[in-house]
């Protein structure tokens, strides 16, 4: 009989495994962003960038928190990708007013 353990094993790896969704909000919180504000935005983010653009916003993690929205965008402008920058700057704006969904 096999052991809890062995069964369990890829259940418990399968928990681990994070969507692009969730690893860009998880980015987002990193970099300053409130969590609703971040989960909005990644929401609409995640399948509207390539997942090499979501691999370049997520090394803005390295730069550290951004004290505001504002400061984060300004960051995200750095990166010199204009649809990074559109698709970034829309969802903050629709998420930061209520009107994504």
């Amino acid at each position: 009989m096999p052991r809890a353990s062995t069964w369990l094993l890829p259940f418990i790896l399968l928990a681990g495994c994070a969507t692009p969704e969730s690893r860009l909000r998880g980015g987002l919180i990193e970099a300053g962003l409130p969590e609703p504000l971040a989960g909005c935005m990644a929401e609409r983010m995640v399948d509207r960038l390539s997942l090499i653009q979501l691999r370049r916003l997520a090394d803005l993690e390295a730069a550290g928190r951004a004290p505001t929205t504002e400061d984060f965008l300004h960051r995200v402008r750095s990166l010199r990708d204009p649809e990074i920058w559109s698709v970034t700057s829309r969802a903050a704006a629709l998420c930061a007013v209520g009107l994504a969904g």
